[in-house]
């Protein structure tokens, strides 16, 4: 086994679904744009979809370590991953 390519192969970067890298590049974008993170409306609007399934996504998000919030307080969602990590957004 050839430990030189072993130490130079990159770490493997966070595994999300393809939805989940929208919802999160989404989040980056939105952010970078109006210099505060998007409310869950903002997200509802962009991918239409329902209330309910926005928020579903955003637990999960937070579940996976990949968002921090703060229940209760708007426009509190914090990206925990680097922006390179991330999908193009569609």
């Amino acid at each position: 086994m050839n430990q030189n390519s072993d130490a130079t192969a990159e770490a493997p970067g966070p595994r999300f679904t393809p939805t989940q890298g929208q919802y999160l590049a989404f989040i980056y974008a939105y952010s970078r744009i109006n210099q505060r993170p998007p409310a869950e409306a903002d997200m509802q609007r962009y991918f239409s979809v329902t209330p309910p399934s926005v928020h579903q996504m955003v637990i999960t998000l937070e579940r996976l370590g990949f968002i921090k919030r703060e229940p209760g307080v708007a426009r509190s969602i914090q990206l925990l991953i680097q922006p390179e990590a991330l999908p193009v957004l569609r």
